[in-house]
């Protein structure tokens, strides 16, 4: 791939745009903003000047409700060799350009599963898509090399391929993103009209909870209308969980004692199949989940302390698995969770006690 043409110049677009042309492919800009696209031009994303013929590949990152048009404009005018688009959503579009009577061999309907809270070039990244998922979605009618074409952009962008049917696609996205997401939406609508009080004890699980409801409103506006059926049926199903806990909750408050009963087991059957399906999560590069031992530090909200910390932990020979804050309230410090291998948890703080730190069960 020599040269590419991205339309639509949004996190997803941009961030592409950069990885590309970070390794050395002439990328070329469009979007219905023009300031939008210059934006992410002076960004090192490539050159808003349109190309002056056919490019290698063109890239369509606009929401998808204009995914189908904006393809059938490009494969009509011949801009490229190959097309595909970056929506979150595959069988809706597929079917458009269907029914407009394309030829789709040159198409290839693509999805990155990489995203941020924030949108728009400004929040772009040539590292957004570095080890994610990114999932295509070839028919028999795909050209050998377009497929290839994708093959190579996901490579360029050092994300991982992932090959599957574009309406399975679809439902798997349901389950795993746009559902979540609205659930996310509706505990932090809670928090809205909720005491000053109750809010300031926010600690990091209702953070964790809530982290993706930070999001684009116009922007999930465009993906759950793209696919309300799979989020609505999901969302059916979880009503009928809420239903049967919130009866198991009132039986918690009964003073009848067989009704109580019936409430801890039905609490409890919530929480036990949500073990269940949390242990299926995929671990640190795809494996199989991992139980990693926590040390909790003490550090002051200054700069350089994570350095710091992070420079003792390979003195003391260990590999921190995994990271997490917790900002305690109202006080310029926090707790710095380090999570690594069980083994390696005494060594770790063994060290870190060593060299100053205060550590917190």
């Amino acid at each position: 791939m020599r040269s590419a043409l991205v339309i639509g110049t949004g996190l997803i677009g941009t961030s592409a745009a950069q990885a590309l042309a970070r390794r050395g492919v002439t990328v070329h800009l469009a979007d219905h903003d023009p300031e939008q696209a210059r934006t992410a031009a002076a960004l090192g994303a490539g050159t808003s000047e349109p190309p002056a013929g056919p490019v290698d590949l063109c890239v369509v990152a606009v929401p998808p409700a204009h995914v189908a048009a904006t393809l059938a404009e490009e494969m009509r005018r011949g801009s490229a060799r190959g097309y595909l688009d970056v929506a979150s959503v595959k069988g809706g579009p597929r079917r458009e350009l269907e029914s407009l009577g394309l030829d789709l061999a040159p198409y290839i309907g693509t999805h990155p599963m990489s995203g941020r809270e924030r949108s728009g070039p400004l929040a772009a990244s040539a590292d957004l898509f570095e080890g994610r998922p990114w999932v295509l979605t070839p028919t028999r009618d795909t050209d050998t090399e377009v497929l290839n074409l994708a093959l190579e952009l996901v490579a360029l962008c050092r994300a991982v391929p992932v090959v599957m049917d574009a309406d399975a696609h679809d439902r798997a996205v349901a389950l795993v993103s746009h559902m979540p997401h609205l659930v996310a939406s509706m505990v932090a609508a809670r928090l809205e009209n909720a005491e000053e009080a109750a809010v300031r004890l926010c600690g990091q699980g209702i953070r964790d909870v809530t982290r993706i409801a930070a999001s684009d409103p116009r922007m999930w506006i465009d993906i759950l209308s793209a696919n309300p059926g799979p989020v609505a049926d999901l969302l059916a199903e979880l009503a009928t969980d809420l239903d049967e806990a919130v009866t198991a909750l009132r039986g918690l408050q009964s003073a009848d004692e067989s009704k109580r009963q019936g409430g801890v087991t039905g609490v409890e059957g919530v929480l036990r199949r949500g073990n269940a399906g949390q242990a299926r999560v995929p671990g640190k590069h795809g494996s199989a989940p991992a139980v990693y031992e926590i040390v909790a530090v003490l550090i002051d909200d200054q700069p350089g302390q994570l350095a710091r910390i992070f420079a003792d932990a390979e003195r003391a020979g260990v590999n921190v698995e995994d990271v997490r804050i917790e900002h305690a309230t109202g006080q310029q410090a926090g707790l710095v969770q380090l999570m690594v291998e069980p083994q390696a948890a005494p060594g770790l703080a063994a060290g870190l006690r060593e060299r100053g730190w205060s550590l917190r069960q």
